[in-house]
């Protein structure tokens, strides 16, 4: 064991080479080393080992020094309910790789070493009778968090895996990239929205992603997030669930074209509005640089939005508003270059009233936006393509043309929606998966349930969650909360979703409002001050804490009294 310290402190390539060295030259080695492998050669022989062929040396070597180091740092059995499970792979001891490296010297058959206890997988166990069943909830967005604010904490414990500790409240997402809003203002953690997941002994947060479900065992893999302090990378354990809900939402769709995922950047996280922000405020200062052509300007402080949703309208007016109020004042070398283009294939906001969508058009191009109809056919990183063979240099590319089923989603062995969504039926249940739901982006009704499909809004989402936490609470009077036995209780009404219309800012101080059920339903629709007035006060009554609305108040006041802050931090 003492020469098997020695070796394994040092690089596992530096233990490679020297072992391919030995065998391809007949050589031996030197006698620091030679000394070590005699002293494990004779531990070796002390115990009774032999070595086993010289192919597995490097893969018992290597698998032998993982479990080593890593068997004393995973958690004990039973630890506040965390078991451990075998996985497959047996890993060969330090001594088996002694045994193997006197070989390599002595050419002396050995036998080959019992392998030692295999490697486990932490896991948080079935709940036991007596103890209240466990609700799994994956994901921390619109859904998920409404889910977990309004679910029944004395009926459930409640477990949460997510690979972000907080909800973003998107809506106002497009206003920080400029500094309308601060990042703080746009985010609520989950332990604030449901603080048994921080005080209950039996719920959890777990800053992870789901991998995978085993409907049968009941059971979820997950993948903590990156971190140093973990045993292993990547460091894996399961959750056994009574009831399961999949809230994972979405990605954003690429539509598969070429260089998008590697130059452009969307609009989804905080990460994002982080990373549009910096790009926004470099571009502005690199421009002001000596020696730079008037093209290289030009393309420096070209915006591009592609996408003509609300996601993509609002960022467009807030740009637009941020060029028109600040940039001017605090950038007037390079003013004059900074421009906005809004590429959609076929109409902007095509889901609001015609007269609205009229207005959104006027209003943009008023104000400094350009409108661009076309199809992206491949992005390269200081330029667009089009399908009609233009091209478009950019300095900055925002991505906003919607979200499709992610990786995850896809991979599920579960039915599926028109579109690749996890299928549901009336009552959000997934039909062949016993104990599991899904909501939010992530499902869609089924095609046999007769009702289309909702869209991807965060209002769907958000009457999805409390819809469903009130259905859990039901079957939970019914005693029908633990694992298999949902069966036994009455659901009650199916889940019916009325659209109460939307809304969207285009800058400047306009916004707008329609009010109907769908395109072609009456109802009021209307744009200017008022409708942003009517914006503003909606969405800060919407925010999920009474913090952040004080957070966004007072970020709105500031901005409005001393302008935009463009500190570039980072």
């Amino acid at each position: 064991m003492a020469a098997w310290s020695r070796i394994g402190r040092g690089a596992q390539l530096s233990l490679s080479q020297s072992l391919s060295r030995i065998v391809s030259e007949g050589g031996a080695p030197p006698a620091g080393a030679a000394s070590a492998l005699r002293g494990a050669a004779a531990l070796s022989r002390a115990r009774g080992q032999h070595a086993s062929s010289l192919h597995s040396l490097a893969f018992a070597g290597l698998a032998g020094r993982s479990a080593a180091a890593g068997a004393h740092l995973l958690p004990p059995t039973g630890t506040r309910g965390i078991g451990t499970t075998p996985t497959r792979l047996h890993p060969a001891s330090s001594a088996a790789v002694a045994a193997e490296l006197s070989d390599a010297e002595t050419r002396e058959p050995k036998a080959a070493a019992a392998p030692p206890p295999p490697r486990h997988m932490p896991r948080l166990g079935s709940t036991k009778p007596g103890e209240k069943p466990r609700l799994v909830v994956l994901g921390t967005g619109w859904g998920a968090c409404r889910l977990l604010k309004d679910v029944d904490t004395s009926a459930y414990d409640v477990v949460c895996v997510s690979p972000r500790n907080h909800m973003v409240f998107t809506p106002l997402l497009a206003s920080t990239c400029v500094g309308t809003l601060e990042f703080r203002s746009v985010v609520e953690p989950v332990s604030r929205i449901q603080s048994a997941l921080a005080t209950r002994p039996g719920s959890y947060f777990f800053l992870a992603s789901c991998t995978g479900v085993d409907t049968r065992a009941h059971e979820v893999l997950c993948t903590a997030a990156a971190g140093d302090g973990l045993p292993s990378e990547p460091y894996h354990f399961k959750i056994a669930y009574d009831k399961l809900v999949i809230a994972s939402g979405a990605e954003p769709l690429t539509f598969n074209i070429k260089g998008v995922k590697e130059n452009a950047i969307f609009l989804r996280e905080v990460s994002h509005a982080q990373e549009i922000r910096r790009k926004l405020l470099t571009n502005l200062m690199l421009s002001e640089n000596p020696g730079l052509s008037e093209e290289e300007k030009a393309r420096l402080l070209h915006c591009v939005v592609v996408g003509g949703g609300p996601t993509g309208v609002e960022f467009s007016g807030e740009l637009s508003d941020f060029i028109m109020r600040d940039v001017r004042e605090r950038y007037a070398h390079v003013k004059d270059y900074v421009k906005v283009t809004l590429i959609e294939a076929n109409e902007i906001l095509s889901s609001f009233d015609i007269g609205l969508r009229q207005y959104a058009t006027n209003h943009l191009s008023k104000y400094g936006v350009k409108l661009m109809r076309g199809i992206v056919k491949e992005v390269k990183p200081s330029e667009i393509t089009l399908s009609d063979g233009t091209r478009v240099p950019y300095g900055l590319l925002v991505w906003s043309t919607g979200v499709g089923p992610s990786e995850f989603v896809k991979s599920l062995d579960l039915p599926k929606s028109p579109g690749g969504r996890i299928g549901v039926d009336e009552w959000l249940r997934v039909p062949s998966a016993p104990d599991v739901f899904a909501l939010g982006d992530c499902a869609g009704f089924l095609e046999q349930t007769g009702k289309p499909v909702l869209p991807a809004l965060a209002q769907v989402a958000e009457r999805e969650g409390r819809y469903l936490a009130r259905l859990l609470g039901r079957v939970a009077a019914q005693g029908g909360s633990k694992a298999h036995c949902i069966g036994k209780a009455e659901l009650g009404e199916p889940f019916v979703y009325k659209h109460i219309g939307s809304m969207a800012s285009v800058g400047r101080y306009k916004a707008l409002v329609d009010l109907r059920e769908n395109k072609d339903a009456k109802g009021v629709s209307m744009a200017g001050f008022i409708s942003w007035l009517m914006w503003r006060s909606a969405y800060l009554t919407r925010v999920v804490s009474w913090r952040n609305r004080f957070y966004v108040a007072v970020n709105w006041a500031t901005t409005l009294v001393f302008g935009r802050d463009n500190t570039r931090i980072g």
